[in-house]
């Protein structure tokens, strides 16, 4: 097959697509006949991703695959296509999703004693909700407390391909540096279809949260001291 039309056919998949496409997921668009060879999508995928370049939109492969999504510098602006403004993430809710992240597999004792504070069954239910955390085992300790650890939606939202390109914890200097990107959803009746419920926008002054989507809105009014025990004993 010709190779403008592989990169057509690609292109105008990944973009009909809700949620990223894999290699052979895309290799699956093609008959067994027609079907080009792995070197000849990664070379198509390159040159879509070239094409990409100086554009508002990028193509990016993250831990489900393969997607469009607006490009950081630009998203602000696209944003204001929305009128309702997202709720927003609490700082104490991001905190929690960074331990995680970073300390994996980690128990919610755990995150309370490096905290100093209990953790919100809310901002548990919330992280599991948005499906970017899951319970990945138990600590052989009297209650057998929950190892929780991300997941692949959680690498796909923030547009990374593994943990290991997670930035390394000096180069954080604020929690409001892991505004995730924007991924393109077709479903939305706006040119390239950016996900209204992945839009973001600026932080305010003198607010200590991050805009998120509805679904996720999260409060840390309710967090107490944490108990002076050993975490390592909690359910």
């Amino acid at each position: 097959m010709d190779p403008q039309q592989i990169k057509r056919i690609l292109e105008a998949a990944l973009l009909a697509s809700s949620h990223p496409l894999t290699i052979p997921q895309l290799s699956a668009l093609f008959d067994e006949f027609e079907m080009p060879s792995h070197d000849d999508l990664a070379r198509a995928l390159d040159e879509l991703r070239q094409d990409c370049d100086g554009r508002g939109i990028e193509l990016v492969e993250v831990a489900s695959g393969f997607r469009y999504q607006v490009r950081h510098d630009v998203h602000a602006f696209v944003s204001r296509l929305w009128a309702e403004r997202p709720s927003r993430y609490s700082r104490a809710l991001l905190e929690t999703l960074s331990l995680i992240a970073y300390r994996q597999p980690i128990t919610r004792g755990e995150i309370e004693q490096i905290r100093g504070v209990a953790v919100s069954t809310h901002i548990i239910r919330t992280l599991e909700e948005r499906e970017w955390i899951r319970v990945v085992g138990h600590r052989d300790l009297p209650g057998k407390p929950a190892l929780l650890g991300t997941t692949r939606q959680f690498l796909d939202y923030f547009a990374l391909k593994s943990l290991d390109e997670l930035p390394p914890l000096s180069e954080i200097r604020d929690l409001e540096e892991l505004d995730p990107q924007l991924e393109l959803d077709p479903s939305e009746p706006i040119p390239a279809g950016i996900a209204a419920d992945d839009i973001a926008e600026g932080e305010e002054p003198g607010d200590d949260s991050v805009d998120a989507p509805a679904a996720a809105e999260t409060a840390d009014a309710d967090e107490v001291p944490a108990p002076q025990h050993d975490p390592e004993t909690q359910a």
